[in-house]
């Protein structure tokens, strides 16, 4: 399910889009297997009839329910970097996004567990000035690299709203002529 562009203002450019990594199916693919060979133990020593049915179709409303679900979570949640902001959507039926301006982020960190760092997955931290404060991003695809991407974003929304050295002189400068000349400043 891919993210709906319309959320992005007209000058903003998506720099990196990602979903939880996949280590998040393994648990639900591994008890399917659990379930699909426990319903074939059981549909060895049922007679047939009326138990195979009822057998056969629980198992099918277990698997639906273990494999389905956490597909269909795993692809409604966006984590998306732009030039200007960070994007976290989450949801099936309901959605939940939160927005982060790049200006806004504080700090960022990364863990990585040995399983891990094997898998090429991560936690990010976001801290971020305002009411919610830390958002912690779980099972981030190669998150080495994602947090330096979001270092160099950061640093590159920064310079953008800084002034650069000549501009700040210049203003110093008609500053201090506009003072010269008794004009309010």
């Amino acid at each position: 399910m891919a993210f709906p562009e319309d959320v992005l203002t007209s000058d903003e450019r998506v720099v990196l889009h990602v979903h939880p990594h996949w280590k998040t199916l393994a648990r639900p693919i591994l008890l399917g297997v659990v379930v699909v060979a426990a319903a074939v133990v059981a549909l060895v020593f049922v007679p047939s009839g009326i138990g195979r049915l009822i057998i056969g179709v629980a198992a099918l409303v277990v698997l639906v329910w273990l494999l389905l679900r956490p597909i269909l979570v795993r692809q409604t949640t966006h984590y998306v970097f732009t030039d200007q902001r960070i994007l976290l959507q989450v949801g099936i039926f309901n959605r939940d996004r939160r927005d982060i301006p790049l200006s806004r982020v504080n700090d960022h960190s990364m863990n990585q567990h040995f399983v891990e760092r094997l898998l090429g997955t991560g936690t990010l931290v976001i801290e971020s000035a305002g009411e919610r404060g830390q958002q912690v991003l779980h099972d981030i695809p190669q998150v080495e690299k994602v947090q330096t991407l979001l270092y160099e974003l950061v640093e590159a929304d920064h310079d953008r709203d800084s002034l650069d050295e000549g501009e700040m002189r210049e203003i110093m400068r008609e500053h201090r002529e506009a003072q010269t000349n008794g004009e309010p400043a």
